[in-house]
């Protein structure tokens, strides 16, 4: 893709966004800018729309049927975008990811066996360990030259102490950061090495920048395709999360034995218009679409540095590599713990708290990318006026 050639996506306006009824604008009142849950403030790709407007004229509303169609999309669409040679045989569907990765872990782990999350990381993965029986075991990232990295060390120790997986962020969420093949590889490794497994969130894959290496867990090395296991969706690049379908994919014949003998159930879970959405957002249709909109979060990322920079010295961010989620230190700001606390009180921008990513996320706030430089502008404004007080 020629990012130059591209203009970025324009995002809806304040007055229509509102109209809308998902978490992201009815979760707070209206003089609040909602910078917040991982929703996106841009129209849907016209073939979404034109798929689901035929539906709701069709009523097609009826139960998703056996073969929705979203095993080949996805094939499809990871072969063009990814360069990832996906089997056919090797993915099914279900919900959404949180479900795919409970139901996975449920099949590899034993009630009480630990399992290595990275924080900071994205909140319900410490639910979503709890409810597959599972304990946390917390081996958080590490800076590496000013990266953030996984703690290879730390969680070769975990694993070799008892814990039997690793529920990996690919990119990860909230740092925004793409794990190098180099560590994936040595993951990989470190996993087979022990008899324990990889179960990768790979959500955020579509929304890597240009110019960024990203490699699917399965890919990394003959070993992650033993070892692992991958879960994605549509809904994070797309705006689709409240139509519910996801994707697990498998890379060997051994870890696709434990997708199929899944309950049934698992994959009856998956809602009628999410495979419908989301066989019509991995369309090549679609491509241009997410290009613009790579472009758009593309302009924001940078523009938030120059916000953060002029308004805001104090803070420290770093560019994420992926995704549309920005995560941001205001420790030295000196407003606690919980500086989204504050914000919200006395701004009125509602981010993420940082402390629900772990504990090593006090201090810090996550901010969504996903909307127009004129909202993020007047957000960045509004915090910034907290510190002239």
């Amino acid at each position: 893709m020629t990012t130059a050639r591209i203009a970025p996506l324009q995002a809806l306006p304040l007055d229509q966004l509102r109209r809308r009824s998902s978490t992201k604008w009815r979760a707070y009142p209206d003089d609040v800018l909602p910078l917040f849950v991982a929703e996106t403030d841009f129209p849907l790709a016209a073939p979404i729309t034109a798929r689901l407007r035929d539906a709701v004229e069709l009523g097609d509303t009826g139960y998703t049927p056996p073969d929705p169609g979203i095993r080949d999309a996805f094939v499809a669409y990871a072969q063009r975008r990814f360069g990832w040679t996906v089997q056919p045989s090797r993915v099914r569907w279900t919900c959404d990811v949180m479900m795919g990765v409970v139901e996975i872990l449920r099949a590899v782990i034993a009630p009480g066996d630990r399992v290595v999350v990275t924080p900071p990381v994205y909140p319900p993965f410490f639910d979503c360990v709890e409810e597959a029986g599972g304990v946390n075991e917390r081996v958080p990232l590490i800076d590496v030259d000013g990266a953030w990295s996984l703690d290879l060390e730390g969680i070769d120790a975990a694993l070799a102490g008892g814990a039997r997986a690793v529920l990996l962020c690919n990119p990860h969420n909230p740092t925004g950061s793409v794990h190098s093949r180099r560590a994936l590889v040595r993951l990989a490794e470190i996993a087979a090495a022990h008899g324990a497994v990889v179960v990768s969130d790979e959500i955020h894959a579509p929304l890597v920048q240009p110019g960024i290496d990203y490699t699917p867990f399965l890919t990394a090395s003959p070993l992650a395709a033993e070892v692992g296991y991958a879960v994605t969706s549509a809904s994070k690049a797309y705006n689709l999360a409240g139509l519910k379908c996801a994707v697990m994919v498998t890379g060997s014949e051994k870890t696709a034995a434990v997708i199929r003998a899944l309950p049934d159930e698992v994959e009856w879970r998956t809602g009628l218009f999410g495979a419908m959405a989301g066989v019509a957002a991995w369309d090549p249709a679609s491509d241009e679409w997410l290009d613009a909109l790579l472009v758009a979060i593309d302009e924001n990322r940078h523009l938030l540095r120059r916000l953060l920079e002029e308004h805001l010295p104090q803070s420290r961010y770093r560019v994420p590599e992926a995704g549309f989620l920005a995560w941001v230190d205001l420790r030295d700001l000196g407003w606690g713990d919980d500086p989204a606390g504050r914000i919200l009180r006395e701004a009125r921008v509602a981010l993420n708290h940082g402390s629900t990513f772990g504990t090593e996320g006090r201090g810090h706030v996550r901010f969504n990318l996903g909307c127009s430089p004129e909202v993020l502008t007047e957000a960045v404004h509004r915090i910034a006026s907290l510190v002239r007080r």
